[in-house]
């Protein structure tokens, strides 16, 4: 995969120089370290030898851990749980993104709350030309909101499509081998055996939803992340919000979403692990209907929980949402 680089800048003077002062109080605190996004993903990783990756989400944090394997310490930036479209970077945040022999990115506007992370890569220094910055999901074929406001955005949970997730391990096989040639058969290795599990799971979804009668594939969600699943596995998706942002869950959504569960009689709502429950909550006492499970988009589960895992995520949302929809 080609090396990425975040260029734009605007409006960051302001935040970059707090970051700088913060950073700089953050070098002189050496407390202890913690690995991966269990430990709230700010800390700085340790491993002797090995590269070291910062991640924008959990998502791709455990993608490309699993491509990386033994050879990489990976961490994610937004812990798990919170809301990567909004996140505030905090003075490990810049140390461990100053320090990465490589950032992973989404892009195609999930890290663009505030611009956080284009001015994190300024005040980190992983703005010039040859920064080790990837886009991790290059080369996905984009979807676009359509709702006011956002017309022509990039909707971003493109890894939704198992067949996206696939693309995002390939780009950081093409990453990492890039950085450690090395190392570069121990990747494409680990890289096959995760394609090949993908595949399955994914080949499985399809099949699994063709056998819910057609009426009834109708997903109700909070935010609109499932439209790159939608068009996977053939079903519709509605929600509340397009996507997540300081303005949602407005009455005239509410109402909206209410409307379209009563004209499509629909029996089971969802709710994500990563946002607030309560506007849904507000649909299903409004609407009449349930809900009837909890679902992953923008970030993976708890350690030990089904969802904490990409694999363990989609197999987890793929189960619910056909034992919902039925």
């Amino acid at each position: 995969m080609k090396q990425r680089t975040h260029t734009k800048k605007r409006g960051g003077l302001l935040w970059a120089g707090l970051l700088t002062a913060l950073l700089l109080a953050g070098c002189a605190n050496n407390g202890p370290a913690a690995t991966g996004s269990e430990g709230g993903g700010t800390n700085q990783p340790e491993g002797e030898g090995k590269l070291k990756v910062v991640t924008t989400y959990s998502i791709v944090y455990d993608i490309v851990k699993q491509v990386g394997g033994d050879h990489v310490e990976v961490i994610s930036l937004a812990p798990v749980g919170s809301n990567p479209h909004e996140f505030d970077p905090r003075p490990a945040d810049v140390t461990n993104t100053a320090d990465a022999d490589a950032v992973f990115y989404n892009g195609m506007n999930l890290e663009a709350g505030n611009s956080w992370f284009e001015k994190l890569l300024e005040t980190a220094g992983k703005d010039s030309d040859d920064a080790p910055v990837y886009l991790i999901s290059e080369g996905v074929e984009v979807k676009y909101l359509t709702e006011a406001g956002n017309e022509g955005e990039s909707d971003p949970h493109a890894w939704l499509d198992l067949r996206n997730g696939i693309r995002y391990a390939e780009n950081a096989q093409a990453a990492l081998s890039e950085l450690d040639p090395d190392n570069s058969a121990d990747y494409a290795a680990n890289t096959e055996r995760y394609v090949a599990e993908l595949q399955q799971l994914h080949d499985k979804a399809v099949e699994t939803f063709r056998e819910i009668p057609e009426n009834q594939r109708f997903l109700v969600t909070s935010e609109g992340a499932f439209k790159y699943f939608s068009d996977a596995y053939g079903i519709e998706a509605g929600y509340i919000w397009e996507i997540n942002s300081e303005s949602q869950g407005t009455p005239s959504q509410v109402q909206r979403i209410v409307d379209q569960i009563k004209s499509r009689e629909v029996k089971g709502l969802f709710v994500e692990t990563s946002v607030d429950p309560r506007s849904m909550e507000s649909v299903s006492r409004d609407s009449g209907v349930p809900i009837v499970g909890e679902v992953y988009t923008d970030s993976l589960g708890k350690p030990g929980e089904a969802g904490d895992t990409y694999v363990g995520m989609m197999r987890h949302n793929i189960e619910t949402i056909v034992e919902g929809l039925k």
